[in-house]
C-alpha cells in the first residue's frame, strides 16, 4: 500500500465527474485515510473540460496533484484522457472510459478527433496497466444513461484490489455504501447494478 494514493478523474461537464470524485474521497475517509479532493477546472454548465484531484493517505496536505504525480487516472472519455497523460506517473493505472465527446474544433474539422490506436499507442509509452471499458454500453444495457459514472467507479474499485491497493475496509458494499448515500433512494437498485457491471466489466464479482 502506497504512503499516498494520487486520483487524478477527467471528463466532460455532464459525465458525472464531480459525483464520482465525491464518492472517492468520502471512501477514501471511509476506509480510515486522510481524503481531500480539489475540482481543478470545471465548466461543467457549458460541457467544457472538468478535471478532480483526490489523494488518499495516512497525511494528506495539499488536495492537489503534481505533474507527473498521478498513481490512478480515471478518465471519462478519450480525448480527456490523453490531454491528462503527463499528469500520470510512469507505471500509474489508468481506466479509459471509450465514450467520444467531440469538441468543437473536431466537430468544425480544424482538429481531428484521435483514433483508439492513438489512444493506446500514447498510453502504451507510460504504463501498462491501463484498462478500457465502455461505460455508456453497460450503463444503456441497464436502462439509464446516466449511470455510467457508477459503472466506471465499479470497475475502478475492483482494478485497486486486482493492483494491492484496496486499502482497509475497502470492499464493494463500502463503495455502496457511500454511493447510496448520494443518489435518490429510488436509484439506489439501479446505481448498485451499474457498480457491479462495471466490477463484472473487467473481470471481478
Amino acid at each position: 500500500m502506497l504512503e499516498t494514493i494520487n486520483f487524478l478523474l477527467c471528463g466532460v461537464g455532464g459525465q458525472g465527474t464531480i459525483l464520482a470524485s465525491d464518492v472517492l474521497v468520502n471512501v477514501g475517509l471511509a476506509a480510515g485515510f486522510q481524503a481531500k479532493q480539489a475540482e481543478v477546472h470545471g465548466m461543467s454548465q457549458r460541457g467544457g473540460s472538468v478535471t478532480s484531484h483526490v489523494r488518499w493517505g495516512k497525511v494528506v496536505y495539499s488536495p492537489l496533484i503534481g505533474a507527473g504525480e498521478a498513481n490512478v487516472l480515471l478518465a471519462f472519455e478519450k480525448l480527456e484522457a490523453l490531454r491528462s497523460l503527463k499528469s500520470m506517473r510512469l507505471g500509474a493505472l489508468a481506466l479509459v472510459n471509450l465514450q467520444v465527446i467531440e469538441p468543437l474544433t473536431a466537430i468544425s474539422g480544424d482538429q481531428a478527433y484521435p483514433s483508439d490506436e492513438t489512444l493506446r499507442k500514447a498510453f502504451a509509452q507510460v504504463t501498462s496497466h491501463v484498462e478500457y471499458i465502455n461505460g455508456e454500453e453497460i450503463a444503456g444495457s441497464l436502462g439509464n444513461l446516466k449511470v455510467a459514472n457508477v459503472v466506471l467507479l465499479g470497475a475502478l474499485s475492483a482494478l485497486l484490489e486486482s493492483g494491492g491497493q484496496a486499502g482497509v475496509g475497502l470492499t464493494p458494499e463500502a463503495w455502496l455504501k457511500v454511493i447510496a448515500e448520494r443518489v435518490p433512494p429510488k436509484h439506489i437498485e439501479l446505481n448498485r447494478k451499474a457498480f457491479q457491471a462495471g466490477r463484472e466489466a473487467v473481470g471481478k464479482k
